[in-house]
């Protein structure tokens, strides 16, 4: 039994010897004996008050320990059980452990697993026969686990950064050999003096290709008219034609660097505007970058932005002017 569960007990008894009191001078109009109260609450002092002032005492502080803990500044909670270990050695054992749980516990992001382990492991040595000790040989089993896991995940992070670094440098070699592919596919199509025989444009990829007896010359980027879906069928639809067509001629003063133009309207597309009632349009061009914009390059393919020509950047428009005669067969397929 603890003392406070022996005070209780004894307050209890005291309780009921003032009610007997009380009712037996109600019963006989005389003063209480209160020798029997007396004797009572001087066996309480005698029972170890000094010793029931230190329980009530640890039992504070460690109340204010655990309300560290659950605010979770763990620093301040440590501390004070310290305090409590130096005041209350007989507590070592309960201190010790609620240490070691500190140490270990996961919200703690100043967790010290070795420090934890060194509580646990000097709660068995000194209380061998503390109610805790079973628990700590727990803990110390479980965090040996842990610290083993994370060793081992330590190890797989070490060697994926290790692979990781390795993948980059071979990106950046990768990179570095496109790069120089690059340049030296640019000199070679510089150097052509053939001709592309036919220019093949397909909407849908936004690719424009040159041929050359059926031989991949070079491949473009391109932008498309406002409303790039189906074949143009009349003035201002802001579409881009499909279907057979020539390079009739070419603009070098054009408002878009250069320009070649397409044969559009063809017969057909005019069949299809008289059926309309429309007029079928025209001035349909393979054109480069606005003047004063030529800045924009490559960039300029993130929208279709045309009112129905084929556009690429200046660069690119050079390239195509002096690979394209007049005449050459133009193919534009949804």
């Amino acid at each position: 039994m603890s003392i406070l569960q022996a005070v209780r007990i004894l307050n209890d008894n005291v309780k009921k010897a003032e009610r007997d009191i009380h009712k037996k001078q109600s019963e006989t109009h005389k003063h209480p004996p209160s020798l029997f109260v007396c004797i009572i609450i001087t066996s309480i002092l005698m029972c170890g008050w000094g010793c029931l002032a230190d329980e009530l005492q640890a039992r504070s502080i460690f109340q204010e320990a655990n309300d560290f803990f659950r605010q979770g500044d763990f620093q301040a909670s440590l501390n004070t059980y310290q305090q409590i270990l130096e005041k209350h050695p007989m507590e070592g054992d309960r201190i010790l452990f609620q240490m070691g749980i500190i140490y270990s516990y996961p919200a703690n992001e100043q967790k010290d697993y070795q420090k934890s382990l060194e509580c646990f492991q000097k709660l068995i040595e000194n209380y061998p026969e503390s109610r805790y000790k079973r628990d700590s040989e727990m803990m110390i089993f479980n965090i040996n686990n842990v610290v083993m896991k994370d060793k081992a995940i330590d190890r797989q992070k070490t060697q994926i950064e290790s692979l990781q670094q390795r993948v980059r440098s071979r990106e950046d070699e990768i990179t570095a050999l496109k790069k120089e592919i690059k340049v030296l596919e640019q000199k070679i199509f510089a150097l052509r003096k053939e001709p592309a025989d036919k220019v093949l444009i397909e909407k849908r990829e936004r690719r424009l290709t040159l041929l050359s007896k059926g031989e991949i010359l070079k491949t473009y980027k391109i932008a498309l008219g406002g409303n790039p879906i189906g074949p143009k069928e009349r003035q201002g639809d802001n579409k881009t034609p499909e279907g057979i067509y020539i390079i009739d001629s070419r603009n070098r003063n054009s408002q878009y660097h250069l320009s070649l133009r397409i044969s559009y309207p063809n017969e057909k597309d005019k069949k299809r505007a008289k059926e309309l009632g429309v007029s079928p349009g025209g001035d349909i061009m393979i054109h480069g970058i606005k003047n004063g914009l030529s800045w924009v390059g490559d960039l300029h393919t993130g929208v279709d932005w045309t009112k129905g020509c084929i556009a690429v950047s200046d660069e690119e428009i050079e390239e195509i002017d002096r690979l394209v005669p007049i005449g050459t067969i133009v193919e534009i397929r949804p």
